[in-house]
């Protein structure tokens, strides 16, 4: 079967990490954000795959290849401007010319796809969207359905106590061919704000089926931090790379290859580790996310924070709750 990874976004919520790499490549566990989407559209038997691409378009097409390496084939959809969601699968509708998925390939899931693929056929619907009961509405598209399933209207970010449900959109679609002849070429046009409300208007068969798998929009630097915990604390099975560890307070720390710890270093809450990093002496480390081949000085104390590839951190610096740390940085020693 065929599916599409949306994976032409800027990614503008996650800068500066995403300044140097599409959002689809920021690693989550020490791995590609969307090498988890393809594994997880294999599983369901989406194997023939395409994705669109744009910005830093080359690092998702240089890692990925055909997919060959990972048991699918892949094809590339380059936008030279953005065609917003709609008109990206637009774009696709020479390749997508049978039942098709269309995914984010910014989220981390383990959603079943065949569970969605298999009620979307058994409402002989011709979209469908998989959603998820969320508290935290204001930071969605709410959707709001029938007893059916059937889509009735949608709410873009609602105040808590306006919403009218509690279902998300999750991104995740299930389209028949026939979609396209909802679609203009050749133009911008959104799923959310032209696309759905219009098949809702014509009555068209439109479902939502609200899933109990997790499923993480990762958004922001907070969702992004958030993730990693999740994985490490086994709320959703995905790849990792690395050697889990025991760190100073009993929790899980991934420690990426090669990856050198020092003496009387303390790693405390969910720490992410990636390769060839060094971490000096007598420095603490809590709750933070370092990618690879970043060096930390020596007495040095970074709490809440998400550190890019190739930084370097003198020594006796201190990073803070909320710090963002672009990819080859330098901080001066006791800043």
């Amino acid at each position: 079967m065929k599916a599409m990874i949306m994976a032409a976004g800027v990614g503008s919520r996650l800068m500066p990490l995403t300044a140097d790499i599409p959002k689809p490549m920021v690693p989550v566990v020490n791995r590609p954000l969307m090498e988890n989407t393809i594994e997880q559209l294999k599983k369901h038997n989406f194997n023939n795959l395409i994705a669109n691409l744009y910005h830093q378009a080359w690092a998702i097409s240089d890692y990925f290849g055909d997919g060959s390496s990972w048991g699918v084939s892949i094809q590339y959809s380059k936008e030279e401007k953005l065609l917003g969601t709609a008109g990206g699968v637009k774009k696709c509708e020479w390749f997508l010319d049978d039942t098709f998925c269309v995914i984010s390939g910014d989220a981390l899931t383990d959603i079943d796809l065949s569970a969605l693929l298999a009620k979307h056929r058994q409402k002989g619907a011709l979209a469908t969207i998989a959603l998820k009961a969320v508290k935290e509405v204001e930071r969605f598209g709410v959707v709001i359905t029938d007893d059916d399933g059937r889509i009735s209207s949608f709410q873009e970010k609602p105040k808590r106590e306006e919403a009218l449900s509690e279902k998300v959109n999750t991104g995740i679609y299930i389209f028949e061919p026939e979609i396209f002849n909802y679609l203009p070429a050749g133009k911008f046009y959104d799923f959310g704000k032209q696309l759905f409300p219009y098949l809702v208007k014509s009555a068209a068969p439109f479902y939502g089926i609200t899933m109990s798998d997790y499923w993480c929009d990762v958004g922001d630097i907070a969702s992004y931090r958030q993730v990693q915990a999740d994985v490490l604390n086994s709320r959703i099975k995905t790849g990792i790379t690395g050697i889990i560890e025991t760190g100073t307070d009993g929790q899980q720390i991934l420690v990426g290859e090669g990856t050198y710890i020092g003496k009387n270093v303390k790693l405390y809450g969910t720490v992410v580790l990636g390769s060839g990093c060094r971490i000096g002496d007598n420095t603490s480390i809590s709750n933070s996310v370092i990618w690879n081949d970043s060096y930390i000085g020596e007495n040095c104390n970074i709490r809440e924070a998400v550190l890019g590839a190739y930084c370097l951190i003198s020594d006796g610096a201190e990073i803070d709750s909320g710090a963002v740390i672009a990819s080859y940085c330098r901080i001066p020693s006791n800043s």
